[in-house]
């Protein structure tokens, strides 16, 4: 007993400091060996909140690296679940199952066999469930052992003691890395970061140096008339990737999407922004040319074809809260923005797809040509716009 309330405590103070379901596995599956668990695998699942995953189950041997699985939202990810032990038990409304190893039961899966090649005698898995609607339902905890006569009602009696501990930590962990994670995917690292820090009060912010980049799907809303909802989503989905992708690559933060726009900045020394401008134009000629592959496929399927401007510029900006005081967002304003969005409607006059500001072009070496001066909605002197040529 006291065994186990050592093992409890540790997993108490474990949960307040770990910072991934890793660390808790790192330690509680030795500790249970040395209490006297024979184990030859043991693993804790967990579904995730995720656009990428619909699951994860971290894995530990004694002869063997930890691993991390990872069940995604696709069909092999659903008929993997519904093979499993978990699925079995949620199907029946259990909290607890056991089998005693080899078994020719009628609901064995297919983890059995990998079990049974690691000597596996008898195998447990409990279920605890998280309060909330959120898909962050619960934890699963499975234990396979090697001994010859299997779990003792003591061992079996210990996991269902120490079990609410480990539900709590990592209920703590995972409510931790969904806050991160998720916050990331709809608002971008580096400002999700600002958040978590605490800037999260209506006008926190700062004025910053950044170069900007807005692209512009064209002749997206004809598609409306055209075309059934599901569809244009899933293209429109297909383009953002292709755009989205080399921003991030190139250390850019996407902002927003706004309907068939998308607007992302680069952060750069004001006294020396040609290295963010360069990675901007990188990033404008990585999407261009992605978006053209995009649109070559899309030609051969017999499907609409989506082309895309993009206005790049340098300037100052406000980065940070605006909005309603319970509802904020967390983005850019400033005239270098609205210059920007004004660059990108002259993309048509000129017939050309990059597009960028006298300042922008300024920093590039080579390649931007001239196309005129224009005067520009809203922006009371007319500018020089010039376009990538080569």
């Amino acid at each position: 007993m006291q065994g186990l309330q050592d093992l409890i405590g540790w997993i108490i103070a474990e949960g307040l400091s770990s910072t991934s379901i890793e660390q808790i596995m790192a330690g509680i599956a030795p500790r249970l060996v040395t209490m006297g668990y024979p184990i030859v695998r043991a693993s804790i699942a967990m579904p995730s909140i995720d656009p990428m995953q619909r699951g994860f189950s971290v894995v530990w041997s004694p002869h063997s690296v930890m691993s991390v699985d990872i069940q995604g939202h696709d069909d092999a990810g659903q008929e993997m679940f519904e093979r499993s032990p978990i699925f079995h038990l949620l199907s029946h409304d259990l909290l607890f199952g056991r089998w005693r190893l080899p078994t020719a039961q009628a609901e064995s899966f297919p983890l059995f066999d990998e079990l049974v090649a690691l000597g596996a005698t008898d195998y447990l898995i409990k279920l605890a469930a998280f309060p909330g609607e959120t898909a962050l339902g619960g934890v699963g905890l499975s234990l396979a052992i090697d001994a010859a006569d299997g779990f003792s009602a003591e061992q079996v009696g210990g996991v269902e003691h120490f079990m609410p501990a480990l539900a709590l930590a990592c209920c703590r962990v995972a409510t931790t890395r969904v806050a991160t994670d998720m916050l990331a995917v709809y608002t971008g690292a580096r400002t999700s970061g600002h958040i978590l820090s605490g800037q999260t009060r209506r006008g926190d912010g700062a004025s910053i140096y950044a170069a900007i980049l807005l692209a512009d799907l064209k002749d997206f809303t004809s598609l409306n008339e055209r075309w059934p909802p599901e569809m244009i989503v899933g293209w429109l989905n297909e383009h953002f990737e292709v755009l989205a992708v080399p921003v991030e690559e190139h250390g850019g933060e996407i902002l927003k999407f706004m309907g068939d726009s998308l607007l992302a900045i680069f952060p750069a020394d004001i006294n020396d922004p040609s290295e963010a401008c360069n990675r901007a134009l990188s990033s404008a000629r990585a999407a261009m040319d992605s978006n053209q592959s995009l649109n070559a496929k899309r030609k051969s399927l017999d499907e609409p074809q989506l082309l895309v401007d993009i206005a790049l510029h340098v300037g100052g900006l406000f980065y940070g809260n605006i909005g309603a005081s319970r509802r904020l967002d967390f983005t850019a304003i400033g005239r270098a923005v609205n210059e920007a969005a004004r660059i990108e409607k002259v993309a048509d006059t000129v017939g050309r797809s990059i597009l960028a500001s006298a300042p922008f072009a300024q920093q590039i070496a080579t390649g931007f040509e001239s196309v005129g001066i224009f005067a520009l909605k809203g922006v009371s002197e007319p500018a020089e716009v010039f376009a990538w040529a080569t």
